[in-house]
């Protein structure tokens, strides 16, 4: 079975979807079209460019242009992370913390799924690596931010208390553990959500895609609960990589609290 051809004029009548958002925007007076309209172009853009850009990965099969890729895939990912943040960690820190984790728990699992599972020829083959490691990064981001988002706050809203352990003798992983797993929590919980609700709640896009493209449904599914399991072991490790690494981070090792070493929105 051949997979359904789409042109660039098929997709006008499905845009006039996203006019309607706007429409409702300036109708109910919600002052999102402007937003709309601007993530609606960026969108389109980005996703032709990258189209292209594929397209010439997949014709050259070279490893230094496959990592240049990666490597800047993680860049905007590691930029991401930080710009989700009310409270950060300032210049290198803030960067070079997502970039570190980021690196690590998607680099880890794609390149173990490319080696042992999916075992392309040659096995670092943008077709299979590149959106193999985007999807892992764009879940795991998804975890470090909320990791490192609950874990700087709670520092900021349990302060009193977490000093209070530092004074009665307490490492400062032992002081910072409550807060630590919150962060944890809650970093965890959008792969735990996905995972519960995929196939009853929702179809993922991947599957979605694999079947609209031919693939035979059950088959469909096999490849579906390898990225399942890919993004929950790196979501994991990510979100406890960046946990662990802002706590070493936001103390120092006369075991100190360093909450001066975290920016807030308004501040560079």
């Amino acid at each position: 079975m051949t997979y359904i051809h789409l042109t660039y004029g098929d997709l006008v009548l499905p845009a006039l979807l996203v006019v309607m958002d706007g429409a409702l925007s300036i109708i109910l007076r919600l002052r999102l079209e402007r937003q709309l309209a601007i993530a609606t172009l960026r969108m389109v853009i980005q996703l032709i460019l990258v189209g292209y850009v594929l397209t010439f990965l997949f014709a050259a099969v070279s490893p230094l242009w496959t990592a240049l890729a990666a490597f800047i895939m993680v860049l905007f990912a590691s930029r991401e992370i930080v710009a989700r943040q009310k409270r950060r960690l300032p210049g290198t820190w803030g960067y070079g913390l997502g970039a570190a984790c980021m690196l690590l728990a998607a680099g880890t699992v794609t390149m173990f799924a490319l080696l042992t599972e999916l075992r392309p020829d040659p096995w670092y083959h943008p077709r299979y690596a590149l959106p193999l490691l985007g999807m892992m990064l764009g879940n795991t981001m998804t975890g470090i931010s909320l990791g490192l988002d609950v874990l700087t706050n709670g520092l900021v809203r349990e302060r009193t208390a977490v000093e209070a352990c530092l004074a009665l003798g307490d490492t400062r992983y032992q002081a910072m553990l409550p807060v630590m797993r919150d962060a944890l929590r809650n970093g965890f919980m959008p792969i735990i959500n996905s995972m519960a609700a995929v196939g009853l709640v929702s179809l993922p896009g991947m599957m979605t895609g694999q079947i609209l493209a031919g693939v035979e449904p059950v088959d469909a599914v096999k490849y579906q609960l390898l990225i399942m399991f890919l993004i929950a072991g790196g979501t994991g490790l990510g979100t406890l990589a960046a946990v662990l690494g802002g706590s070493y981070l936001l103390t120092d090792t006369r075991h100190r609290l360093r909450l001066d070493r975290i920016l807030t929105d308004g501040e560079i």
